[in-house]
């Protein structure tokens, strides 16, 4: 079985993320984060990707993986290393994850499902392609929090980001809400 996969990788607004895409879906929906090794359990990639000494967090997305490294290692010292691991674990037949995530949207108001359709209509999109994502946590008294991951949870532009471009477009749509806070 010729499990290869073509990669092409692209940077991110974040100098330590790299978003290495591929040419196939390795996700049927949602995302994925694990900020170290020990939290990468259910993932078998995730779990190899974290072997490469330096790595800080794996992200996967629909058809990208998003790896950030430590600051003080350059690119080129694990480059070869990291589509390497890739391209072993697509060669090994493992998945790339064994637990499914199940989001539970029910219940929700409907200012929340406003929320989650311009997030995901709007917003994700746009996140997707730096390489991260930005993920639901609550609403309540006009505050909604968010949780950034892949190369958007340590990007030095994120906070504004966060603030100029989401709250801006969400308080535009949504009147009630006062603020948007990363957690």
């Amino acid at each position: 079985m010729n499990n290869k996969v073509s990669i092409h990788t692209e940077g991110t607004p974040n100098p330590n993320a790299l978003k290495f895409v591929l040419d196939k879906n390795i996700l049927e929906a949602g995302s994925y984060n694990f900020q170290d090794k020990l939290k990468s359990t259910n993932s078998p990639l995730a779990t190899r990707l974290f072997n490469v000494t330096s790595v800080e967090e794996v992200f996967l997305g629909k058809n990208f993986i998003t790896i950030s490294k430590k600051s003080d290692v350059q690119w080129e010292t694990i480059y070869e290393k990291l589509l390497d691991e890739i391209n072993k674990h697509f060669d090994s037949g493992e998945p790339v994850v064994i637990k499914t995530k199940v989001e539970d949207q029910k219940g929700e108001s409907e200012i929340e499902k406003k929320i989650h359709y311009i997030l995901d209509s709007q917003v994700r999109p746009a996140v997707n392609s730096d390489g991260g994502d930005i993920i639901f946590d609550s609403y309540e008294d006009g505050i909604l929090k968010l949780h950034l991951q892949g190369a958007c949870s340590s990007c030095p532009s994120s906070i504004m980001t966060l603030k100029a471009g989401v709250e801006a477009m969400l308080k535009r749509e949504i009147p009630e809400l006062k603020e948007v806070i990363s957690i």
